[in-house]
């Protein structure tokens, strides 16, 4: 181990407050013991981007008071933090007046936006911001408070260069790159731990952008891949990927290892575990990812790489609130084009296509997409084509559930067997489809009957046992 370079992102329950900070440094510390090299990536504290979000709502009404009430919660919690995650008295007064300029900056932000009552992109990316800059300024402080060596820096600080896409900014990988081994690589090498702020960089003219929710991992695995460590540490409060949602099935469990292709289908299927857009600068330059519990530090946790076990299904995920679109009574001839205009209607107004099945004869199409995304759809298809062009219907109240796993390719019985666990429950399929890479089947169903399908596929498969 000793030699090894590590990208290590602290999220969510890892700092939550000043205790946990200090916790995750410690962490981190003990690789540096054993002379491995870290970069630490730092998200808010939990909860405090969604506070920002808030006040963002108030401030668009003009509520100032509301925005005093935020700032001052704001100013106690990080002062608090601050208080428990640095011993050394000189070094937490330093920590905490920087913290401090930082949140009444923030305060001046909401209150301009509060008097022209209006919060445009640019301005929640800028906002959103202070979260990362705020706890990553303490989790720096406690870095040095347990001696040792680090240096502070925001996401563009270390290089992290985007495009203006505010919310969702892409990364310009080329130059990132560059700078990121220029800024921190000589860091590392010398055994100083650069402390990076999540989530957050900047374009190519400084301006402030985010990388979507959950765009701490993605900060993780650009700067993993940039400086080709031997291995991204996500750290998190489970054991690992799980088989299932825990919530849903209490005997779901930790997977020892899956691959890139089975990570992000299961990100894509609803599992929050990871960042969707942070698989992929790992996968390319084949940048390990392991997922471990910051509250059980001994435990393996789930491997990410290029490699797929054999296992027949890996996981289970599902997604609530959905519903069908079933367009039909389109004559054979025109059914082609007739559906391509049909998706390509749903992605220009934005909605989300789960999962599309279709008939041999092409006649008729069903499409799974968010129920959020239902009145609009069905308001853009009746805008777009004529009456008799097609015909409509829906279906409210479904969840689809997603079987993914490297080892279904070329297997037969695999899809019988999925349905048989079903059917035994005597829970009704609406809806069927399979990826052309075979690893993922999906199948949609009411949502009542969901958590049922779930278990009942969970159970199948032996997902409980130590192999499948």
């Amino acid at each position: 181990m000793a030699g090894s370079r590590y990208v290590m992102k602290f999220g969510g329950s890892c700092v939550k407050d000043g205790s946990t900070v200090r916790r995750s440094v410690k962490i981190v510390g003990d690789y540096v013991e054993r002379g491995c090299r870290v970069v630490a990536i730092v998200s808010a504290l939990s909860g405090v981007t969604d506070g920002i979000l808030g006040v963002l709502g108030s401030a668009e009404k003009g509520r100032e008071d509301e925005i005093r009430v935020f700032i001052e919660k704001l100013k106690a919690r990080h002062e608090n933090a601050c208080m428990e995650a640095i011993r050394k008295e000189d070094l937490r007064k330093s920590v905490w007046e920087e913290v401090e300029r930082e949140i009444e900056e923030l305060g001046r932000l909401l209150s301009i936006t509060a008097y022209l009552k209006e919060v445009t992109p640019r301005i929640r990316d800028y906002a959103l911001s202070f979260g990362e800059r705020l706890s990553t300024r303490i989790f720096w402080g406690s870095l040095v408070d347990q001696g040792i060596r680090a240096e502070y820096f925001t996401g563009w600080e270390a290089g992290i260069v985007t495009n203006d896409e505010f919310g969702s900014a892409k990364p310009l990988l080329g130059i990132t790159y560059q700078e990121v081994r220029r800024r921190l690589g000589p860091l590392l090498d010398a055994g100083i731990v650069p402390a990076v702020t999540g989530f957050i960089a900047a374009t190519p003219d400084g301006v402030i952008t985010t990388l979507g929710r959950g765009g701490s991992d993605y900060t993780a695995t650009i700067i993993g891949a940039a400086l080709k460590v031997d291995e991204i540490i996500l750290w998190k409060d489970v054991d690992g990927i799980m088989t299932a949602d825990p919530k849903l099935v209490p005997e779901a469990r930790p997977i020892p290892r899956m691959s890139y292709d089975e990570a992000l289908e299961l990100t894509y299927f609803g599992a929050k575990v990871i960042h969707p857009g942070a698989l992929e600068p790992a996968s390319k330059d084949s940048i390990p990812i392991r997922v471990k519990n910051f509250y059980n530090p001994s435990v393996e946790g789930t491997l990410i790489t290029g490699v797929a076990e054999s296992n027949t299904v890996k996981a289970l995920a599902m997604i609530r609130d959905a519903a069908i679109i079933l367009a039909s009574g389109i004559g054979s001839s025109e059914a082609l084009n007739m559906n391509i205009k049909l998706l390509d209607l749903l992605a220009r107004i934005g909605a989300q296509v789960i999962m599309i099945s279709q008939a041999s004869s092409q006649a008729n199409i069903s499409i799974a997409l968010p129920r959020e995304d239902l009145k609009r759809a069905l308001k853009a298809v009746k805008s777009e084509f004529a009456e008799d062009d097609i015909k409509v219907d829906y279906e409210e109240g479904i969840c689809v559930i997603a079987v993914i796993g490297s080892g279904m390719r070329g297997k037969p019985g695999v899809a019988a067997k999925i349905f048989n666990a079903v059917a035994e429950e005597g829970v009704n399929i609406k809806m069927i489809a399979q990826g052309s890479s075979e690893l993922n089947i999906s199948f949609a169903v009411r949502e009542e009957d969901g958590v049922k399908a779930l278990k009942a596929v969970h159970r199948a498969f032996g997902l409980t046992l130590p192999d499948n």
